[in-house]
């Protein structure tokens, strides 16, 4: 057992990933049945890295406040905040853009697949971002709210500077424990990818998307512009290096995980995981990471600027510069308060589609929509959200400045 750990160990992750990503593939396609089976690897997987990740965002925020001193360095969170608003703004144009460029209309199908309540307008959006800061802090962690997490760890790590030096020591040592665990699940990832692969595969395959290229082609066109063009332009004016070596390794270690786990926060171990071994400033990246997973949310701009204004072309409603550029604003603050559930930033497209009057039914239509090629669209819109936290706090780290 032991000589098969260390072969397990040798080969390294990311061949072990796309290794169980082949296997995975071929299995729900041959064997469905067996490949839906295996699917229950997949939900552990999942499961084990959204239990741990509320955790160890609070743990180590925690830890990292509590010890800071102002001797050690500046902590580089404001330069991250103003790259997640801007490239979320700059994929919201881009989504525009692109829309304008390849017009497309939709067949509207049956809005009875949408289960959740959409918010009512940009004011509730708002409203349930803030109300999450002052959520009770056991409530917060037990139901993964990133945003009170984040709150309330840095209000307890302020008042836990005055604390004696065993307390924070000891708070030091959980939050080693807390990394290692996640260092351990994270090690499981080529079984879990394996097992989400082959009941993808299995249940869904890909012929139900064929009807749909059309409008996949355009929102992954505009998240790859982004994941390949944008977001290293933005990394170079920051740091005056060549971005690509680090736009790959974050779409490698950290985009390749979230697009199966389809989730910001299950990814959120994996990308505090990348940081560590980047070398980044752990007082930055404890923070910014599990508040990209709740702002930085390009891929949601996309998503709900191509639906709408594909909805908006399908009624045959005019859509002007001026409200376009609306739209971009509207969509960029509301993604920022995108549902942490999968496919939660379509729940946002009746918000955006209510600023062209189109009608709330025909809006959940196009809401169903989403959810039918969300096997493709949630997927890459999660890979590009969660790498681009990566990138974009490893860009304001001093590491990589010029």
């Amino acid at each position: 057992m032991r000589s098969l750990i260390d072969m397990y160990q040798r080969i390294g992750l990311v061949p072990l990933i796309i290794i169980g990503l082949i296997l995975g593939i071929l299995i729900g396609w041959l064997l469905p049945s067996f490949g839906i089976a295996l699917g229950l690897l997949g939900t552990l997987f999942v499961g084990a890295l959204k239990a741990v990740a509320p955790v160890l965002v609070f743990i180590l925020v925690v830890a990292a406040i509590s010890q800071h001193r102002s001797s050690d360095g500046e902590v580089y969170i404001k330069p991250v905040l103003v790259l997640y608003i801007f490239g979320t703004l700059l994929a919201a144009l881009t989504a525009v853009g692109a829309s304008f460029l390849f017009p497309t209309e939709l067949v509207l199908v049956s809005g009875e697949a949408v289960e959740q309540i959409p918010p009512a307008d940009l004011k509730e959006v708002l409203n349930n971002l803030l109300m999450s800061l002052v959520a009770n802090p056991v409530n917060a962690i037990a139901n993964a709210n990133y945003t009170g997490i984040l709150a309330w760890a840095i209000i307890i790590g302020f008042a836990l500077r005055q604390a004696s030096e065993a307390t924070r020591t000891a708070i030091t040592d959980f939050s080693d424990a807390i990394t290692r665990v996640v260092k351990w699940i994270i090690a499981l990832a080529p079984i879990g990818i394996l097992g989400l692969v082959a009941n993808t595969v299995a249940e869904t395959g890909f012929g139900v998307l064929l009807g749909y290229a059309r409008i996949l082609m355009i929102l992954i066109g505009c998240m790859l512009f982004i994941a390949l063009i944008a977001n290293p332009l933005l990394v170079f004016i920051k740091t005056g290096k060549n971005p690509y070596p680090l736009v790959f390794t974050c779409l490698r270690e950290s985009g390749i995980t979230a697009f199966f786990t389809r989730s910001s926060a299950a990814n959120i171990p994996i990308n505090m995981s990348l940081a560590e071994r980047l070398g980044l400033n752990k007082q930055t990246y404890s923070v910014t990471i599990p508040l990209g997973a709740t702002i930085n949310m390009a891929g949601a701009a996309i998503t709900i600027n191509v639906l709408t204004l594909a909805a908006a072309n399908t009624l045959g409603i005019e859509v002007s510069f001026a409200s376009a550029l609306l739209l971009s604003l509207v969509a960029t603050i509301s993604a920022c308060g995108a549902s942490g559930v999968p496919g939660g930033s379509l729940l946002l497209i009746p918000l955006a589609a209510s600023l062209f009057s189109i009608p709330n039914d025909i809006a959940i239509q196009v809401v169903a929509i989403g959810f039918i090629i969300s096997v493709l669209q949630d997927s890459a819109e999660t890979a590009l959200n969660s790498s681009t936290d990566v990138l974009f706090t490893a860009a304001a780290d001093p590491k990589y400045a010029r």
